[in-house]
């Protein structure tokens, strides 16, 4: 897969994200995915987003920053959004904030098999 290719498939996996099209997710996550060095597979990395969504009704994935470089991702993924009650172990419960996820993917067979992520809480303390 060439640089472009992996970028645009990445934007279609933050689409369909956004969509909150999870039948459609196993298009671009491998059954085997593996989160921050926890095995998941397709079906805890669904459910994971699928709490992601309910914890914070208006959550959008922003691509701020992207950098393809075949099999892996860089991403700096911004979020402007209201979590419902209590985010990262804070009390947000409802005020809007901003704060950026910085996120590693590295692909094999043409689907994200592991992702290593860090979100920005100091920046939600700051705003709290």
């Amino acid at each position: 897969m060439t640089r472009d290719e992996l970028a645009a498939l990445y934007h279609d996996y933050i689409a369909c994200l956004n969509r909150q099209d999870w039948p459609a997710l196993g298009q671009f996550v491998h059954d085997d995915v593996i989160h921050n060095a926890r095995p998941l597979g397709l079906s805890g990395y669904r459910a994971m987003l699928e709490q992601d969504f309910r914890e914070i009704p208006d959550l959008r994935f922003n691509i701020e920053l992207l950098v393809s470089d075949p099999p892996n991702i860089a991403a700096r993924l911004k979020f402007d959004c209201a979590p419902v009650g209590t985010f990262l172990g804070l009390a947000v419960n409802g005020r809007r904030v901003t704060f950026f996820e910085n996120v590693f993917y590295e692909f094999r067979e043409g689907k994200i098999w592991q992702v290593s992520s860090v979100i920005d809480k100091a920046a939600i303390e700051a705003q709290l």
